[in-house]
Parts: C-alpha cells; sequence; structure tokens
C-alpha cells in the first residue's frame, strides 16, 4: 500500500511534467525571438551562439539543449514560418473559385510576404551566408527547398495545383525560380520602396508567377 507521500507524489506528477514542458516551450520560443531579430540586424554569419542566449535571457547551456548550432534554430524559425503562412492561405485557397482566384491570392500573400523587412532580411542573410560557403550550398539549398514544399500538414502545391509537379527535380527548379523572383523584389523593394511601390511589386509578382507556372491567367 502506497504511504500519503507517494501518492501525493504521484497526484502531482502530471502537473510537475506539465509545468517543465510549458517552461521548455517558453524558452525555445525566448530563443527563436531572439534569434529572428539578431540575424536580420547582424547577420548571419556574425550572430554568436552567446548574443542569441543572452538576448533571451538564458544561458549557452539552455540553447544547447534546444538547438545544435546557428544552423538549426534558422531552419527551425524557417519551418515555424512556412507552417504560420500555409495556415494564413489555406482557407482563402480553398475557398477559391478558379486557377486566377488561386494565383491572386499567392500574388497578394508573396507581396506582403515581401514587405515584411525582418522577415526577408533573415531568408536573404541565410542565404548570402550559404553563398559564402561553397561547400554547404547545395546542401542547405536542399533542405531550404524540401522544408518549402513539405513544411506542415498539407504541401503547398495541394492547395494551388496549378503548381503541381511529380518529377522532383522540377520541384526544387519552381522552387529555386519563386526564391528568384521573391528574393529579387524584396532587394529592390528593401533598397529603394519609393521606387517600387505596392502596385508595381504586384504587378512584376503577377507577371512572374504567371512565367514560372507558364500560365495565361486573364484565360482561368
Amino acid at each position: 500500500m502506497l504511504d500519503s507521500k507517494t501518492s501525493a507524489e504521484n497526484q502531482f506528477a502530471p502537473l510537475v511534467h506539465g509545468n517543465k514542458q510549458q517552461r521548455a516551450q517558453e524558452t525555445r520560443k525566448q530563443l527563436m525571438d531572439a534569434a529572428r531579430e539578431i540575424f536580420a540586424r547582424v547577420g548571419f554569419e556574425l550572430t554568436r551562439l552567446e548574443d542569441i542566449a543572452a538576448a533571451a535571457g538564458k544561458t549557452r547551456g539552455a540553447f544547447y539543449a534546444h538547438f545544435r548550432d546557428k544552423e538549426d534554430i534558422f531552419f527551425a524559425i524557417f519551418e515555424e514560418d512556412i507552417v504560420e503562412k500555409k495556415e494564413r492561405l489555406r482557407q482563402p485557397l480553398i475557398e477559391a473559385a478558379s486557377g486566377k482566384e488561386r494565383i491572386e491570392i499567392l500574388v497578394q500573400h508573396l507581396a506582403a510576404l515581401i514587405q515584411r523587412p525582418w522577415q526577408m532580411l533573415l531568408s536573404l542573410e541565410f542565404k548570402a551566408y550559404a553563398i559564402r560557403h561553397p561547400h554547404r550550398t547545395k546542401r542547405l539549398a536542399n533542405i531550404y527547398t524540401e522544408m518549402c514544399l513539405h513544411c506542415g500538414e498539407i504541401r503547398i502545391d495541394d492547395l494551388i495545383p496549378e503548381m503541381r509537379l511529380e518529377d522532383p527535380a522540377a520541384q526544387r527548379k519552381q522552387a529555386a525560380q519563386f526564391g528568384a523572383l521573391v528574393d529579387g523584389l524584396a532587394i529592390n523593394w528593401l533598397f529603394d520602396p519609393e521606387n517600387l511601390d505596392s502596385e508595381l511589386l504586384l504587378k512584376q509578382l503577377r507577371l512572374g508567377v504567371e512565367a514560372i507556372l507558364g500560365l495565361r491567367l486573364e484565360n482561368k
């Protein structure tokens, strides 16, 4: 028969475990929020693990309890952002009545993304890091593409059938084309927003998406 102390410990064990889990989730979020800001502000390569931990009010050990290195926390941030974007797109795309409507929803989404400076700077910084380290570029690009396609419960090309490709090589090429379109426009919008206003940005995105997907939107 269990004594009263053991019974009490068993009774509160789930609560203690739940509190620990919640604290761990909070620590992970604080580290990711700090990393987002520092990566975008000083660059991926110049950011130190100690900087991220300090900005989050945590120790270096706390960082390693959640992430292996800078690449690991970057991809955690990137995955979280992709899932959030897909969730935002899901319902409007499901309700769209035509390919033209789906593509316009995508265009509007990309325009909003480009006009979020911190998010775009984070992505651009990481790609610059990969370019400066050629021996890692292919691996990082492959991971980046796979995450774009597969993060979350649903693939983006399940929501937009016009994007669907069966060949993995063709999928990667399409992802690279979308990356080139968004990154190129983002760099120039960040550099000279007065001469790339929202109307012109949308126009260039529509033309670019139409070209990548081989569509004539006015006929869809």
